[in-house]
Formats: C-alpha cells, sequence, structure tokens
C-alpha cells in the first residue's frame, strides 16, 4: 500500500501565471484565492495570474501566494474525494511551505495562514536593511566541509548554512561581507559552483532574529489546532503535532536551518513513506527529491491536468 506525505514548497517557486489554471477549472481553488485576497485587503490572485513578476517575487508577497497555490490545489482533491487525513501519513514544508503545510492539514485557518506569512514576509525584509545580508548557493561540496568553511569565513560576523536542500546543494546566508569570503574560500575547497542568490534579506541565519521576535508576537494572536496529520518540522526534521511546540519551531524556522534533507530522509526512512506528493507552484521539491531518495516515487501537482492525472494514478 502506498503511504505518502505531502510536501509543500517555498520562496523560488513562484511564477507569473501559478494558480490561474486551477482557478479557472476549479470553485474550490477560486474560493481559496478569493478568501486570501480579503484576509489581505488586497487582489494577490490578479499579481499571482498577471504578474509583474518583480512585484509577486517580494517576499510580503510571494510567501502567500504560494501558500494560497498549495492549499487550493489541496482543497481540490479534497473536493473530489481525497482525504489529507486519512490518505496522507505525514505533511513537510520547504521554509515558508512548513506554514502551507500547516494549513493543508489545518492547523491554521488559511486566513491567518496568509496574514501569518504577509507578517513573516515584511519582518523578514525588515530585518536588515538592503545591501548588507547575503546568500549563495553551494553546488557539490558536503556539509561539513560547507560548515567549517562558514565558521572561518564568519570572523565576527553571521555567515552559516541557511538550507540543506539535497546532497551537494546547500544554501548559506549571513552578513555580505562574510558571505562574500566564504565564496571564495568554497570556490577554493573544490565547489563546483558558489553563487550569490538574488534574494532581498539573508534568510534563516541569525540576522534573522528581529523577523523570529515578530513572527513569535504574530503567533501569540492566533488559533493553532492540532494538525490532521503530523507536519515534519523543518528544524527538527522529526514530526510533531502539539500546537505549543508547532508554534515554538515555527518562531525557531526563521533563524534556524531548513533541514530538508533531513526531512524528506526521515520521512522515507524512520516515516516509512514510498511516495512523496509536492502540492502547489512548480516541481522544485520533486526535483530535490530525486536527489535525496531516488528509490522513493516523486510527483508534483500544481495544475488542473496534474490534479487529474494524480486522483487517477
Amino acid at each position: 500500500m502506498t503511504k505518502r506525505a505531502f510536501t509543500f514548497p517555498g520562496q523560488g517557486s513562484q511564477a507569473v501565471g501559478m494558480g490561474k489554471d486551477l482557478a479557472g477549472t476549479y470553485q474550490e481553488a477560486r474560493n481559496v484565492f478569493a478568501e486570501v485576497d480579503d484576509a489581505l485587503g488586497q487582489k494577490l490572485s490578479t499579481l499571482m495570474f498577471e504578474g509583474p513578476e518583480e512585484t509577486l517575487r517580494l517576499t510580503e508577497n510571494a510567501q502567500p501566494a504560494l501558500m494560497a497555490v498549495s492549499v487550493a490545489v489541496t482543497r481540490v482533491l479534497e473536493s473530489r474525494g481525497f482525504s489529507l487525513k486519512e490518505q496522507a501519513a505525514y505533511v513537510a514544508g520547504h521554509s515558508l511551505g512548513e506554514y502551507s503545510a500547516l494549513a493543508a492539514a489545518g492547523a491554521f485557518s488559511l486566513a491567518d495562514a496568509a496574514r501569518l506569512l504577509r507578517t513573516r514576509g515584511e519582518a523578514m525584509q525588515k530585518a536588515v536593511p538592503v545591501g548588507q545580508g547575503a546568500m549563495a548557493a553551494i553546488l557539490g561540496l558536503d556539509l561539513e566541509t560547507v560548515e567549517r568553511v562558514c565558521a572561518e569565513a564568519a570572523a565576527g560576523d553571521v555567515c552559516g548554512l541557511a538550507n540543506d536542500n539535497a546532497p551537494g546543494q546547500v544554501v548559506i546566508s549571513g552578513n555580505l561581507a562574510a558571505v562574500n569570503r566564504a565564496i571564495e574560500l568554497l570556490k577554493a575547497a573544490g565547489a563546483k559552483r558558489a553563487l550569490p542568490l538574488p534574494v532581498s534579506a539573508p534568510f534563516h541565519c541569525a540576522l534573522m532574529q528581529p523577523a523570529a521576535e515578530a513572527m513569535r508576537a504574530a503567533l501569540d494572536k492566533v488559533v493553532v489546532r492540532a494538525p490532521v496529520v503530523p507536519v515534519v518540522a523543518n528544524v527538527l526534521a522529526a514530526p510533531i503535532s502539539d500546537p505549543a511546540e508547532i508554534k515554538m519551531r515555527l518562531v525557531e524556522q526563521v533563524t534556524g536551518r531548513v533541514r530538508w534533507t533531513e526531512c524528506v530522509g526521515w520521512l522515507v526512512g524512520d516515516g516509512g513513506v514510498t511516495q512523496l506528493v509536492e502540492l502547489g507552484a512548480g516541481k522544485v521539491l520533486s526535483g530535490l527529491a530525486k536527489r535525496i531518495a531516488p528509490e522513493t516515487a516523486a510527483v508534483s501537482v500544481s495544475t488542473s491536468a496534474d490534479v487529474d492525472a494524480f486522483l487517477a494514478g
């Protein structure tokens, strides 16, 4: 019997036009997008469907937009007789995708998830003045080498691992000067590529502490219920269901490492998952799954055609 986990994409998966096909095909998707628009007091759906891309890419827009598409896909599947509670063993999301996972699993209301992600995007943007922080993708080195080099490059600044996305594919984050030093040292250490990323802030590092405090305050004001299935938390790479712990781990997640390789490893190892199903925009997580757990089936569902194919399968 197939044992499934649903995964939910993070920032970088956004693209103009995302969700448009779902909205054109399914009332349930239109309802999700309308509810998110109402919660934010903004026609976010128009921005998602029509752009411009540079406005959609802004953290405060991209985060709730990606969540909206993921929840829309979930609601469409559920309207076709698919039950998350009965047919998924776990959910997990990459960074902001953890909020999508929790909303899909009933821990947050859709409106609360949208407002939390708007707050999170704005707080992350404000935490570090533009131009003072940086992130870089490092390809072709093991985790231990990257950690050691980042510690050396920090030299009193912040520089560390932000995302462990897949074997040989990690992202570092910190002060601009420290990240630039790390890029040169990592190239010298044998990295195949060490590329600065076009991001507006250094996510998932200690510089995000002001944003973590903003999220602590925001999460204190919302009701968090136990999700219908456990969520595998980014910062733990282990499943949790207790609402108080969910809040705590979401605060830690702002400054903490996204342990995605370990999360997928736990799902297919201890979790016994035999199929990873990515719900939402793009196919990034399905691609990473093929690198982390090549023996495990991985599919992505983001369009009406994907929905039909998944339900037929």
